[in-house]
């Protein structure tokens, strides 16, 4: 996941120039060329809990598909805390990678520079056409009324792990449905010595994530229906309030986690020292750091009150990869047999399984696979109770600015600093002041 002040700031910088200027390679059109049609050059972003974990799942693919089509790929996989800064880079310079990850909460940034791929009807042909897909990933691919900017690849949403040995030690029976329930429990597994809830207080996506939902179930949004940042509104302040207030106020979140950026607190959970965390798509991760899944229980983020749904029912956001073909690259026609082949259905379900995350490719879905305790509660939030992030071009720098506030407001709980309504806003006012002009 994404972290590093320095890494931020750079990409709103970059934002700001990108949004002016719109650069990008390629031509207005929408086409590359195919001047190099036996190679290609693929960013992955970092699913699983190590580069050379994504390795190990990615490279026996990509020679199959080189044995079937005769193109070789160059894999890259990129670290999060990179991942924005170097496609932000490469669509100023045009020198970038044939295909890419971006995280769908991009996808409208990145459309605005005009660097990658517009996936219109032509487009989407060529690789088995948009119906293929589920409708909650594509709403996540690009601005409303414009050709998507890229194609879901990997879905994914948020859920409540929990240490099942904990929770018993604590004579806890079953996971909190609210989050009064959560701070109550928290407090139970305390008095046992256990820590509560883990948190990445320096990731700003995580940040982001937790506090769009937080929004969404105090009846708010960050932005206008017109698209205007709108983070001073009283309702986004008592919703990120809340938020940090698991670590200020109710102390159910370690303040040593301020500091987290990096999956510590996927490991810390993994490793027993805490009793509950908010992640997407765990599962694989845990495993990969020597869980057993009988060791812990999935079941859906807590709400204020009542159960999951739509409205102040919203419980996670509408996560995911999606890829994306530059617009300049020398080899369309290969980029786009890529395309189809990592999206097809057959990859869908190998790609997915292995990273415990839900195809958003409608007949891979439908895998009995897909159905299991561990994928279950993920698959009816995506279909029930999560929302996409605002889909404007200004969200990149929306995610680091409100996720730099975030990560200082929590730096701020750690040092004893009190956290105030008043602190809050002056924070989100702050990031709303770094936000481009409308």
């Amino acid at each position: 996941m994404r972290s590093i002040r320095a890494a931020a700031t750079g990409a709103v910088t970059l934002s700001l120039v990108l949004a002016a200027t719109a650069c990008g390679g390629g031509s207005s059109s929408g086409g590359g060329s195919s001047d190099s049609p036996k190679t290609l050059t693929y960013w992955a972003s970092n699913q699983g809990a190590s580069i050379a974990v994504d390795q190990q799942v990615l490279q026996p693919e990509l020679d199959k598909f080189q044995k079937q089509t005769g193109i070789k790929v160059k894999l890259e996989v990129v670290p999060w805390s990179d991942l924005l800064n170097r496609i932000l880079t490469a669509t100023t310079s045009g020198q970038g990678p044939d295909v890419l990850n971006i995280g769908n909460t991009w996808s409208a940034s990145l459309q605005a520079t005009g660097a990658l791929l517009p996936w219109d009807a032509k487009n989407f042909a060529k690789i088995g056409g948009k119906d293929r897909f589920v409708d909650s990933a594509l709403g996540s691919t690009g601005s409303a009324g414009k050709d998507p900017a890229a194609v879901p690849l990997y879905s994914m949403a948020y859920a409540l792990y929990y240490n099942k040995k904990i929770f018993a030690d604590a004579g806890i029976s079953k996971p909190p449905a609210t989050w009064d329930e959560l701070v109550a429990d928290g407090k139970k597994i305390q008095a046992k010595g256990k820590s509560a809830l883990g948190a990445e207080g320096s990731n700003l996506s995580e940040n982001i994530h937790h506090v769009f939902v937080f929004a969404k179930q105090h009846g708010a949004d960050f932005f206008t229906s017109d698209g205007k940042p709108d983070f001073t509104n009283p309702k986004i302040v008592d919703a990120v309030k809340s938020y940090v207030d698991l670590m200020a106020k109710d102390k159910v979140i370690p303040t040593g986690d301020a500091e987290y950026a990096q999956n510590q607190s996927v490991s810390d959970f993994a490793k027993g020292k805490q009793a509950m965390l908010l992640w997407q798509s765990a599962a694989a991760n845990l495993k990969s750091q020597g869980m057993s899944e009988d060791a812990y229980g999935i079941a859906p983020v807590p709400v204020i009150s009542g159960t999951p749904g739509t409205g102040t029912q919203v419980d996670s956001m509408v996560a995911g990869i999606n890829l994306a073909v530059f617009k300049n690259t020398h080899n369309l026609d290969g980029a786009t047999k890529f395309v189809k082949f990592m999206t097809s259905d057959d990859e869908q379900k190998i790609l997915n399984k292995a990273y415990s995350s839900i195809p958003p490719v409608k007949a891979a879905q439908e895998d009995a696979a897909f159905s299991a305790p561990a994928t279950a509660v993920l698959k009816n939030t995506l279909a029930t109770s999560a929302a996409a992030l605002p889909q404007v071009a200004s969200e990149s720098q929306f995610e680091t600015t409100v996720g730099t506030a975030v990560k200082d407001l929590f730096a701020d709980a750690a040092a004893g600093r009190a956290v105030t309504a008043d602190t809050v806003k002056a924070a989100l006012q702050k990031a709303q002041q770094q936000m481009p002009a409308a």
